[in-house]
C-alpha cells in the first residue's frame, strides 16, 4: 500500500491560549485511522520577540502531554529553519503549532492512481471560509426558490 497524500499547517495561537480542545480532536482522527501524525512541533515568540521551540515532553503542561502521546516519535521533516520561520510570523507573546500529517485514508487511492499509471496534474486545498460562504450561499438560494 503507498502513502497517502502528506499535508501540513501552522496555527497560531495568539497570547499563547492553549484550551485542550485540539489533542482530543486530532486523537480521534489518529485512532480512526484517517491520519497519522507525522510531526509536530511548537513554538513560541516572547515578549521581547525571542523564538524558541517548546519540547512537548519537557513542558509540565497536560495540553502539551496529550500531543505528546499523540506524537509518539516525531518523524523529523520539520527543521529548525522550519521553526524559525513560523516564529518570525508570531506577534510577541504568541504560540503557533506546526503539524505534519500523512491522509491515510487516501494511501489505497493513492496507490490505484500509481498503479494505473495516472499523472497527478493539480491538487489544491479550497479554504474553508470560501468553502462555508459558497455553501451558505448554496442554501440560502435553494430555500429561496423552494418558498
Amino acid at each position: 500500500m503507498g502513502i497517502g497524500p502528506v499535508e501540513y499547517l501552522v496555527v497560531k495561537f495568539p497570547g499563547s491560549r492553549f484550551t485542550g480542545e485540539i489533542a482530543p480532536a486530532l486523537d480521534d482522527l489518529v485512532k480512526s485511522g484517517i491520519v497519522r501524525v507525522i510531526d509536530l512541533a511548537f513554538v513560541t515568540k516572547d515578549a521581547d520577540g525571542n523564538v524558541a521551540s517548546v519540547e512537548m515532553e519537557n513542558v509540565d503542561s497536560d495540553v502539551f502531554q496529550a500531543f505528546e502521546r499523540i506524537a509518539g516519535e516525531r518523524g523529523g521533516l520539520l527543521n529548525e529553519e522550519d521553526l524559525r520561520a513560523a516564529g518570525d510570523e508570531l506577534e510577541p507573546g504568541s504560540s503557533a503549532a506546526l503539524l505534519v500529517w500523512e491522509d491515510v485514508w487516501a494511501a489505497r487511492f493513492a496507490q490505484a492512481l500509481e498503479n494505473a499509471g495516472a499523472e497527478l496534474v493539480t491538487i489544491q486545498r479550497i479554504p474553508r471560509d470560501i468553502v462555508k460562504a459558497a455553501l451558505e450561499f448554496a442554501e440560502a438560494e435553494r430555500v429561496a426558490t423552494t418558498t
